[in-house]
């Protein structure tokens, strides 16, 4: 009988460890850092964006209105946030990445500003600044990927065996919502016209 026990409890050990018991708080805790790294970017994004406008802005007085939509469509996509408790929400995800969307599109415009003004590219600020936006979004791409990435393993952890088990009933766990490009910015290129 003693032998059994001692058997048991091993077989116990083994049987929770292979049922993604520890897997998938790990893999849960990957996509929210993930995130976090995704949100970090739109914020460095956003710290920079005001830099820029105001470097743009001693140079560009006639394109006024493209330097107001930016900041306004800056403000706007701040103010959405979105906490790791709602990346199972596809509504809030839509949201926050709508907001995140309108302001890649007001800095597509006032990169047109600069294609038309060559005099803003002679400012060496100017340019540096733009190498660092250029940077940003693609720190941003990097943390999508990134972020989806952890989501694609979280997701495939907890509707697989055994890990499904512990999954459903130790968790309760529900996939997460992967980051998507929206179809306009998917498949229409941005238009540069002189």
């Amino acid at each position: 009988m003693s032998l059994a026990r001692i058997l048991l409890v091993p077989a116990a050990a083994l049987m929770l460890s292979a049922c993604g018991i520890n897997t998938i708080p790990t893999k849960d805790e990957a996509v929210k850092a993930a995130w976090g790294e995704v949100e970090n970017q739109y914020q460095r994004r956003a710290d920079l964006v005001p830099n820029l406008v105001e470097t743009v802005k001693g140079f560009a007085k006639q394109e006024q209105d493209v330097l107001v939509g930016v900041t306004e469509t800056r403000a706007r996509a701040t103010s959405v946030q979105l906490s790791a408790e709602d990346l199972a929400d596809p509504a809030k995800v839509a949201a926050f990445q709508q907001a995140q969307d309108g302001l890649s599109s007001a800095l597509s415009r006032l990169m047109v500003v600069v294609e038309r003004y060559p005099e803003l590219k002679s400012d060496q600020n100017f340019l540096a600044l733009q190498s660092q936006l250029e940077g940003t979004e693609n720190r941003i791409a990097i943390a999508r990927r990134d972020y989806n990435l952890a989501v694609q393993s979280y997701n495939t952890e907890i509707r697989t065996f055994p890990s499904i088990i512990a999954a459903k009933v130790i968790y309760g766990a529900e996939p997460k919502e992967p980051f998507k490009a929206t179809a306009a910015n998917a498949e229409q290129a941005p238009q540069v016209s002189f």
